[in-house]
């Protein structure tokens, strides 16, 4: 029986023109550049202009990564967008891509995972290749997240942008692709990331329009403290699935959520920031466009090269989160790279594979010691904080205190 695996053969992007800088939202709310990037590290977002939506940034994108396969769109066997910001509720976004792209043989359908839900559509995509089912299947990863923001709201409105990132995943014969995946879901969070008033249990009002309940709502601390242990835990599960260790690992592209975030996790897993792909400082948070627009730009900026192990990591609203690892084939290939190699046959892969196991397996536990370390030294510096933060407080009051005290022992 021949084995198939899933080649990424062609990508594409697009951002709106549009760009809101941290200047920009000084003069909309009580904010400034310092304190965003300091908590942040956000400087700028893109936002979609008049007429502009998440198909159309879709269409754009995906135009460019068939041009870049060598595909038109007739040879797509099936569509997958992610998104949780679509045109309308009905019909999928997904069909009415389909449709503007000419994809006429192609099935189409939508995947809602939060900011998860590219790697999610990856993976899923990479089953449908991995068994001979299809050919050519179009990820797109899209989200109009400024339609549904709160510009009062300085919780969310700093954050988020609008963009578009589109894949080709191919059949081949070329080893490589996806070497390991896990998905996951916490949906006792689901009400950490909501929009409370667009759907069939709170339909939008007047008054719940009033109350702002049909834009995004946050709770940072239980997002913060879910995406601070899945962004490690679930890079070391799917590194260790695949007989690796973060040696092994090119690149690391990570959720563009928030710098604070990422460099914890770097931390935790001993991963060097120059091999992390990051560029959130100019699109913000894309949600499931996130980690497509990153993983293009290292494509084409050649930071991501033939044969470079990848890991990819999400997580989102849910609370769901993602990952991948992918091994990069070369784009240019003959057909006796294609053949098994002696290094492929049974007897040495067994042992490899046995070796993989012992090295995966000590690296897992040398993170999990990090992550214990780590989270023991927050649970004993945050109530050092608090209580310093209480004595300033404490302070503060009493410098106010003490003229108001002096004029009443004056006029005794």
């Amino acid at each position: 029986m021949t084995q198939y695996f899933s080649k990424i053969t062609g990508w594409g992007m697009y951002v709106p023109e549009n760009v809101l800088t941290n200047h920009d939202l000084e003069k909309m709310m009580d904010t400034n550049d310092e304190w965003i990037v300091t908590r942040t590290g956000i400087r700028e977002r893109r936002i979609v202009s008049e007429g502009e939506a998440t198909v159309s940034m879709s269409v754009k994108a995906s135009q460019r990564a068939l041009e870049k396969a060598g595909i038109s769109a007739e040879d797509l066997d099936l569509i997958i967008l992610a998104s949780s910001t679509p045109d309308y509720l009905v019909p999928p976004a997904s069909s009415i891509i389909q449709d503007q792209l000419g994809a006429t043989k192609a099935a189409a359908m939508t995947v809602v995972a939060g900011c998860s839900g590219f790697v999610y559509s990856l993976n899923t995509a990479a089953q449908f290749i991995q068994t001979g089912a299809y050919e050519h299947i179009l990820v797109i990863g899209a989200e109009t997240i400024s339609a549904g923001i709160d510009w009062e709201d300085r919780g969310t409105a700093i954050l988020f942008g609008d963009g578009a990132g589109a894949v080709i995943v191919s059949r081949s014969l070329q080893p490589g692709g996806l070497l390991s995946m896990k998905m996951g879901s916490d949906g006792s969070g689901w009400d950490a990331l909501i929009v409370p008033a667009l759907g069939t249990r709170n339909y939008p009002s007047h008054e719940n329009i009033e109350k702002k309940e049909h834009k995004l709502k946050m709770k940072g601390r239980p997002v913060f403290k879910f995406a601070t242990r899945v962004m490690s835990d679930a890079t070391v599960d799917v590194v260790t699935q695949a007989g690796l260790t973060m040696d092994d690992i090119d690149v690391l592209i990570p959720h563009q959520a928030n710098q604070r975030i990422i460099d914890l996790a770097l931390r935790r897993l001993n991963f060097p920031a120059e091999k992390t792909i990051v560029n959130l400082d100019r699109y913000g948070n894309t949600s499931a466009a996130s980690v497509p627009l990153a993983m293009i730009e290292a494509l084409e900026d050649g930071r991501i090269k033939d044969n470079d192990k990848v890991v990819m990591i999400a997580f989102g609203a849910g609370l769901t989160y993602a990952a991948a690892v992918w091994q990069f084939q070369p784009m240019e290939v003959s057909p006796e790279d294609e053949a098994i190699l002696v290094t492929n046959w049974p007897v040495d892969s067994a042992f490899q594979r046995k070796m993989q196991e012992m090295r995966a397996a000590a690296f897992k536990m040398k993170v999990q010691a990090r992550t214990k370390a780590s989270e023991a030294s927050m649970a004993i510096m945050l109530p050092l904080y608090s209580f310093r933060k209480g004595l300033k407080k404490r302070g503060k009051k009493n410098g106010k205190d003490e003229p108001k005290a002096l004029e009443d022992k004056q006029s005794q």
